[in-house]
């Protein structure tokens, strides 16, 4: 797999310890093994993506085991497929790249969080790390049998470009219920979540799964997924301090995971993205 140069979409090759391009683009590996591919024109923050503190708490938690039922069921799609390479969008501090990794021949583990890559790099040896973009994949047309997006942003256009025809975009999103309890310590009115379904052009959906448990969690532990999630904004401070205070948090989780085939037809148009 060679990787693609994010400023003129050309391969890189690599010299010593850099990857350069044709026309000169150049981009050092980190001591960390990972590849720095987001441009600071390509920037929306000067660090964008979470925090050195977010990621410590958000590797505790999946480190418990309390998302392992998700990490489960994907692998277990995914170990019914033949899959030879595969990319991770959104892949944080490299908890579900690392177990991918174990079934694909090549893994791929992509954030725009420079923390959490270098994180993920410095434990996960079976995967291949990179800072970038999940609007500009840096991966050649028709590359990836899988593509996994695990509550990750990403361009549709993109996806179709990189995965092979024949290959999979497998997502989890939330379910109705999923973390229902917290919505009902921030909101007056706690509703189920809503979702429609995704617009995948050149893509059939072929398989759709829910899994769902209940975590029973110390109020610790329950501040810290709190702090791993959009309701984090809405928190009032009783809110944390009630978290915190509290012996046991009883939370149900409800995902929704769905499996994407790529249709025949070969896609070889780049977003042109400024």
């Amino acid at each position: 797999m060679s990787w693609l140069c994010p400023l003129c979409h050309s391969p890189l090759l690599q010299v010593t310890n850099s990857y350069r391009c044709i026309n000169g683009h150049q981009f050092d590996v980190a001591k960390e093994g990972y590849l720095n591919l987001l441009p600071v024109q390509h920037k929306r923050s000067k660090e964008p993506g979470d925090n050195g503190e977010m990621i410590q708490a958000r590797r505790a938690f999946l480190d418990a085991g309390h998302y392992q039922p998700l990490r489960d069921t994907i692998s277990q799609v995914l170990a019914s497929l033949s899959v030879q390479t595969l990319l991770d969008i959104g892949c944080g501090e490299g908890y579900y790249t690392g177990t991918f990794g174990e079934i694909a021949r090549e893994s791929y583990g992509l954030d725009v969080s420079k923390i959490a890559i270098r994180y993920a790099a410095k434990r996960y040896r079976n995967a291949h790390f990179c800072v970038a973009s999940s609007q500009r994949l840096p991966f050649a047309d028709n590359s990836m049998d899988a593509i996994v997006r695990i509550f990750a942003p990403c361009n549709a256009t993109e996806l179709a470009r990189v995965v092979k025809p024949g290959g999979v975009v497998i997502t989890a999103t939330p379910g109705p219920r999923h973390l229902l309890q917290f919505k009902e310590l921030i909101y007056s009115h706690a509703e189920l979540h809503h979702e429609e379904l995704e617009d995948m052009p050149h893509f059939e959906l072929k398989q759709t799964l829910q899994p769902a448990w209940t975590m029973e969690l110390t109020g610790n532990q329950a501040a810290t997924l709190l702090q791993m999630t959009p309701f984090a904004w809405r928190a009032r401070q009783e809110v944390w301090q009630q978290l915190e205070q509290s012996a046991l948090f009883v939370c149900e989780t409800d995902f929704v995971v769905r499996v994407w085939e790529k249709r025949a037809e070969p896609i070889t148009e780049r977003q042109a993205v400024k």
